[in-house]
């Protein structure tokens, strides 16, 4: 009987909340210990609805971040990364930086 790879595809999805009006979603999906897809946003409450901030993600086909104001104009940036170090940029740069970024929005500034 021949042997079967099994396609092993693993998904993470969780929300943190970082402060009472900030939070980072992050999304990714791996192929056989390799991501395929990713997607960590820094969120920030503003009155009673939530907007992004800041997003990485790989939705164009490369990995890239969209900077966005309170306005909801958006600037993107090539990472010029493959999506392993994309993921592990994000979650780092959010981590540290999202009080900064909260602060610049808030203020109606790009992150």
């Amino acid at each position: 009987m021949p042997s079967v790879k099994k396609n092993i595809v693993k998904e993470k999805r969780y929300l943190i909340l970082l402060d009472i009006d900030a939070r980072k979603r992050h999304h990714h999906v791996s192929e056989h210990g390799k991501i395929v897809k990713l997607m960590v946003q820094l969120e920030i409450k503003c009155g009673a609805v939530w907007k992004e901030v800041l997003r990485y993600d790989c939705a164009h086909g490369y990995a890239h971040k969209d900077c966005y104001n309170v306005a909801g104009k958006c600037r993107k940036m090539n990472l010029f990364l493959d999506y392993e170090e994309a993921l592990a940029v994000a979650d780092d740069d959010i981590n540290e930086n999202w009080a900064l970024y909260r602060d610049r929005f808030l203020r109606g500034d790009f992150p």
